[in-house]
């Protein structure tokens, strides 16, 4: 096997870490804080979801894809998901859903040991869109059902080529008949200039994201796939705030200084990689370590890519929402993804592609449908299929997963020769 290792040189960490792990505190603290006052209102939201309308109207926001992950990588998915399975839901239907209603039937959550409270706050109500999957419906239709919340949703067209006008104005049309829905339902009147503002920071956070993920295409790269699926939480979690926006540019200054210095997230980087498809939660610090010892540099993803929409100047909130919700990567066709992807690879120096089949995430997984074979003929990079899952441990062989990426890099250094 490859006798490129680094396991001598210790990683440089990211120092910015520590201001994140304050924010999400404060961020977990604060819904749990609304959730107990009975003049404040939670509104649960998928996380490409219309989340700046909730906040414009004042909802503390919780997104509960989040909480998913965190069960995935603390471990703690697999032993959860039976319980989802013993009310009626398929155990290889979305693992962050399972384990998400698992977790709440079993009374169980790692916000406990993370932020010291009880768990995911109780919904006021629940909002979804489909631009990602049917099954952020269905998961927030279960909780809708057990707290006796409304369920509302926005359903863009799906697996799109050229997003049209048409496309947008009907997701626009969605978005106005949520607010109206909003306002009957809860007795609220939406402030126009105020959904602007919220609109303007969700495009300067995911601006400045975009910059921090750029900073990879740097030689050596400051940070890996693995920082960024650590570091991309505000702009999920706390899209639309001037918080978010603070992070990224300490964040972003921190980076650019790395760069400037020679800083390597990967020090002796040999070989750049992309990422398609989920992290593998459980999986994500061997995964990284591996990478690291082999002299291999994750440098970019799909999935980090996911909030960096492009940027708002102005005019209807609603048009750039819809517009930004349409077009991200999950919602397109074949040959949109592979233009993506090929673009993605000249701009990040990529010298070969990892496909993670996520055997309870369809919508996220392209590696079922010939994709990497067609990219390893038209674009001669090597391309390797690793089996997982983005929280279900039991679906991952870490033997076989490592080996294989072991002998991908050799192919790599046999095609570099």
């Amino acid at each position: 096997m490859s006798s490129i290792v680094s396991t001598v040189v210790n990683r440089i960490e990211i120092q910015a870490q520590q201001k994140l792990k304050e924010l999400l505190r404060a961020c977990f603290v604060n819904l749990d804080e609304a959730a107990r006052a009975p003049e404040r209102r939670v509104a649960w939201c998928t996380s490409v979801g219309p989340c700046e309308i909730l906040t414009a109207l004042g909802f503390d926001v919780y997104f509960p894809e989040n909480h998913g992950a965190l069960l995935g990588a603390r471990k703690l998915s697999q032993h959860l998901i039976p319980r989802a399975v013993g009310v009626g839901y398929c155990a290889e239907s979305c693992s962050y859903m399972t384990s998400d209603i698992g977790a709440t039937l079993a009374h169980a959550s790692p916000l406990r040991e993370v932020y010291g409270i009880d768990g995911p706050p109780k919904p006021d109500v629940l909002v979804y869109s489909t631009n990602q999957c049917r099954e952020v419906q269905d998961w927030m239709s279960w909780y809708g059902r057990r707290d006796g919340a409304p369920v509302l949703g926005v359903c863009p067209p799906a697996h799109l080529g050229e997003v049209t006008r048409a496309h947008i104005e009907f997701v626009r049309g969605q978005l106005r008949h949520l607010i109206e829905e909003l306002e009957r339902r809860f007795g609220l009147r939406m402030d126009d200039r105020r959904l602007e503002e919220v609109v303007d920071r969700s495009s300067r956070a995911s601006a400045l994201w975009r910059q921090v993920l750029d900073t990879a295409q740097a030689r050596p790269s400051p940070l890996t796939f693995f920082d960024g699926v650590i570091h991309m939480a505000p702009v999920i979690l706390m899209r639309g705030s001037t918080a978010a926006i603070d992070y990224y540019v300490t964040l972003l200054a921190e980076l650019e200084a790395r760069v400037r210095d020679g800083v390597a997230a990967v020090p002796d980087e040999r070989f750049r990689v992309y990422w398609e498809g989920m992290p593998i939660w459980p999986k994500l610090r061997e995964l990284s370590t591996k990478f690291f010892d082999l002299a291999t540099v994750v440098a970019a993803s799909t999935y980090c890519n996911s909030w960096a929409f492009e940027e708002y100047d102005g005019g209807d909130p609603l048009l750039w929402m819809a517009k930004t919700s349409t077009e991200i990567f999950i919602n397109r066709d074949e040959d949109t993804k592979e233009a993506f992807l090929e673009e993605m690879f000249r701009r990040f120096s990529i010298d070969g592609v990892i496909f993670h089949n996520a055997r309870t995430c369809p919508n996220n997984t392209n590696s079922r449908f010939g994709m990497p074979q067609r990219i390893r003929e038209r674009l001669g990079l090597p391309a390797l299929v690793i089996d997982g899952d983005l929280s279900d441990a039991r679906f991952f062989s870490a033997a076989q997963t490592l080996t294989n990426i072991e002998a991908f890099v050799e192919q790599l250094e046999e095609q570099a020769r």
